[in-house]
């Protein structure tokens, strides 16, 4: 079964650049359910109920606490708003942003896991990666107007419309958001071997991005920034693999 939703993942995200307009907001959306389905059921079927009930604890409703403090007080990403495009809105939030980031959380935190035993490592580890996907989404989304800031500088070379500002905004966020996740999973942290998967989900996203960012959506820069940004965090992964 997750293997199935893997598949379809990758197959929803290969045709992200070949659409637009409607379809491509449709399969946005799409793509994200799909995400978190999968990171939800591989985090039940992996390691039970006090699993899934950590993720969401700590992923989507504490993402979208902060998503909501954010558009209503500009801290800590900068005064931004969302458009319409992304389905319901609660707070000026789409309820598909927080399910974004529990989809992301999940293999984010397996991958340091598997990397180091040190608690301190793996939160570090696993919030740097997670903050610097965004190096990829929101070049990606702001591109297709989906979200927009009203101060957008400064801003990293090559990557208007996003202040450097929200990125940090995100690490900060993503550092609280790996500590509680792992205090609530507590001793179910530990590597298992069907955590290939999301392993698998984690190298796929980072590369897929590069790509799509690099060749076909037009974006060099942010494809640069987060290869190299998101890169460093995935690299230890991908060597602690090859020692196998």
């Amino acid at each position: 079964m997750l293997k199935y939703l893997l598949g379809v993942l990758i197959l929803a995200q290969i045709c992200y650049p070949l659409t637009g307009g409607d379809v491509r907001a449709g399969l946005t959306v799409a793509t994200v359910l799909i995400g978190v389905a999968l990171s939800v059921s591989h985090a039940w079927t992996s390691r039970g109920p006090r699993a899934v009930a950590a993720l969401v604890g700590t992923a989507t409703a504490g993402g979208f606490a902060v998503e909501a403090i954010g558009v209503a007080t500009g801290f800590p990403f900068g005064t931004y708003d969302y458009s319409g495009e992304l389905g319901p809105k609660v707070l000026g939030v789409p309820l598909i942003i927080p399910l974004a980031w529990t989809w992301m959380a999940w293999p984010a935190w397996l991958a340091a896991v598997r990397v180091t035993r040190s608690r301190a490592a793996r939160i570090a580890l696993a919030a740097a990666g997670l903050a610097a996907w965004d190096l990829f989404l929101d070049p990606q989304m702001v591109a297709e107007g989906y979200w927009r800031w009203h101060d957008p500088v400064p801003a990293l070379p090559g990557v208007p419309g996003i202040p450097i500002g929200n990125y940090l905004g995100w690490l900060g966020f993503a550092v609280v958001l790996m500590t509680a996740l792992s205090f609530a999973l507590g001793g179910l942290s530990e590597p298992l071997p069907g955590d290939t998967l999301m392993y698998v989900l984690w190298i796929w996203t980072y590369a897929s991005s590069v790509l799509a960012h690099a060749v076909f959506l037009d974006l060099p820069a942010s494809a640069v920034w987060g290869g190299v940004l998101m890169g460093a965090a995935v690299a230890p992964l991908i060597i602690a693999l090859r020692r196998t």
